[in-house]
């Protein structure tokens, strides 16, 4: 087995990736604070050609070097708006038809081992601030409660790592079944 150079990675260019057809799912990053987070989840949006990322109440927006640090310029290719209020991002994104689908540790909550989203349909996956997750307001206006199964001491992820498990768990169970690969 021989590991792929750069070049034969047929990577989008940003004029390819913003004329691509996008998975119709949109992050919302819910008062995130740490601009590295930031930063990594563009990179995750970018790479599973995701619609958007909402960027709302203390969370920062581009352009802000410790955001590119890890964004690695998919600050350029992923779209992006900012909200004030992470309310107001959630009835935008309920009056354009999508399901809102909080991921958080909550009464009720559906495992990701269960879920299974529609072909077709629109996502919004909402990601809370660090230490106190997605607020209850949010939570309380969410189609869906989702949680990531974890078994060991500790009860969360990093927002990025949350992030990166969901995206793909969606492009699997949505995207890839629709190309046969």
């Amino acid at each position: 087995m021989r590991k792929l150079q750069n070049e034969e990675l047929n990577r989008k260019t940003i004029n390819e990736f913003k004329n691509s057809k996008k998975v119709p799912v949109v992050v919302v990053l819910d008062n995130v604070r740490s601009l590295n987070n930031i930063g990594s989840v563009f990179r995750t949006a970018d790479a599973f050609l995701i619609e958007s990322v909402y960027l709302c109440g203390i969370t920062a927006t581009p352009p802000h070097r410790d955001i590119q640090k890890t964004a690695l310029g998919a600050t350029d290719s992923v779209d992006w708006k900012y909200f004030d209020k992470t309310e107001t991002a959630i009835k935008e994104l309920k009056d354009n038809n999508f399901t809102i689908v909080a991921i958080e540790q909550a009464e009720g909550a559906l495992s990701l081992i269960d879920y299974q989203p529609e072909r077709n349909k629109k996502y919004a996956f909402v990601f809370g601030h660090e230490i106190h997750g997605v607020e209850q307001l949010i939570v309380d206006m969410s189609d869906v409660v989702l949680e990531i199964p974890q078994f060991g001491t500790k009860h969360s992820l990093n927002i990025s790592v949350s992030t990166g498990i969901i995206l793909w768990n969606h492009y699997l169970k949505t995207e890839h079944k629709k190309t046969g690969n």
